[in-house]
């Protein structure tokens, strides 16, 4: 069985499981977006498991921030990109990236 559902039942689906703050409003927009897009281009039915999104993707706001988890080697955001998923955040210097 599949539903489908809007950006505003996405992050309803945060606050019901207790993670409404696990992404910003901004980031939760663009996480979905990429959902959205990611299923269009594979035909691939997406699971919303909101748990498994908040273990496999972690925001940031800057790339300092995330140089404080991963490390200086990170230079760019290119150097990023080519480990992993990443997911800007429109209007902002923050992005999402796919946990590696």
């Amino acid at each position: 069985m599949k539903t489908t559902i809007n950006q505003y039942q996405f992050e309803q689906a945060f606050n019901n499981a207790g993670r409404g703050n696990q992404f910003s409003r901004e980031a939760l927009k663009a996480l979905f977006e990429y959902l959205e897009d990611y299923a269009d281009s594979t035909g691939e039915q997406i699971e919303l498991d909101v748990i498994a999104l908040c273990c496999e993707f972690t925001e940031y706001e800057d790339l300092e921030e995330f140089q404080a988890d991963y490390g200086t080697e990170y230079e760019t955001m290119e150097d990023i990109e080519y480990h992993t998923t990443v997911i800007p955040i429109a209007g902002t210097a923050g992005f999402i990236i796919a946990d590696f």
